[in-house]
């Protein structure tokens, strides 16, 4: 349709601080298209006394360009705002964003991520904060803003969504400023995930297969050793974040050449916390199991979280 209109048209452009009345199409439907398509609609009988309705297309769309298009500019979509569904967002990207908009970031304290997760003790709880943070982490990426200003207090004067938000997630949120944004979300993504897990359900199920591979007898034993040793939070928390903005949006296609120079998970970990900067897992080089692939990144995942919540490892 496109390349047809645009050969009965001189087209040109305009921006949109440029556009004006004269710019914009104007029309009714039932006054000025109704009778178009019924000017160009054939009736025939059929056996059995059916009628068939055979439509002139092309005489339509001639007619609508000629009438509602022609002389009317494109406008230019350089400068006009646009809107990515909260699902279709590209969290490495939005990170990368906000980092360039506020003075400082931080990372929540071990007592105040306690806290938090005391706060939001339901499913429903945990989601609402998360979709707060995510709107919040958006609009921080446009403006950026007070790196010292509580989440609560950008909720409720910049954003205007004081009445939208139940007690205890504004609760939670009161316990984070702007500068741990980033931090937030990381440990409400990862706890969803956990609680998904625990109603025997999937956190995962828009990865690629690929990466869902089972652990060995011997892996999950190396696994174990080492978490008994280091964080389990920071842990989950570190390689969900990578699962989440790294393999997801990898192809399926590329797998196999991702899994050929990566085979081991510690050759992609060990890389991704240095490229951001984390002070987690100093020693995880010398110590992580050289042995668990890429590909079972998502088993030694649920693997920490089913320890998490027996109560093993350092922190619990």
């Amino acid at each position: 349709m496109k390349g047809r209109v645009e050969k009965f048209l001189d087209v040109y452009s305009v921006s949109p601080a440029e556009v004006a009345d004269l710019h914009m199409i104007s029309y009714e439907v039932e006054k000025d298209l109704i009778p178009i398509i019924l000017s160009n609609c054939q009736y025939s009988m059929q056996k059995g006394g059916e009628a068939l309705q055979e439509f002139d297309l092309e005489k339509i769309e001639q007619q609508v360009v000629s009438r509602f298009l022609r002389g009317k500019p494109k406008i230019a979509l350089q400068g006009i705002p646009t809107l990515v569904h909260r699902y279709d967002q590209n969290y490495e990207h939005l990170f990368n964003k906000i980092k360039t908009k506020l003075e400082t970031l931080s990372s929540l304290s071990n007592s105040k991520m306690g806290m938090i997760r005391g706060d939001l003790v339901s499913y429903s709880d945990i989601c609402e904060a998360l979709s707060v943070t995510e709107i919040i982490l958006g609009f921080l990426a446009t403006t950026g803003g007070d790196s010292h200003m509580t989440l609560t207090d950008y909720a409720k004067i910049v954003l205007q969504m004081s009445n939208q938000i139940s007690l205890p997630v504004m609760k939670a949120l009161s316990r984070c400023q702007l500068k741990h944004a980033i931090s937030f979300w990381q440990l409400l993504s990862s706890h969803k995930s956990e609680q998904l897990l625990h109603l025997k359900k999937d956190p995962f199920r828009e990865i690629s297969a690929a990466y869902k591979e089972e652990l060995t007898v011997d892996s999950i034993n190396l696994l174990k050793d080492f978490l008994t040793q280091t964080g389990l939070e920071p842990f989950l928390q570190e390689l969900h974040e990578m699962i989440m903005l790294k393999l997801k949006h990898y192809l399926p296609v590329l797998d196999s050449l991702f899994f050929l120079f990566f085979p081991s998970l510690k050759e992609v970990l060990v890389p991704y916390l240095e490229g951001k900067g984390s002070s987690e897992f100093q020693d995880l080089e010398d110590m992580f199991p050289d042995d668990i692939l890429v590909s079972q990144c998502i088993a030694a995942w649920k693997l920490a979280a089913t320890l998490k919540r027996s109560g093993c490892g350092p922190g619990n």
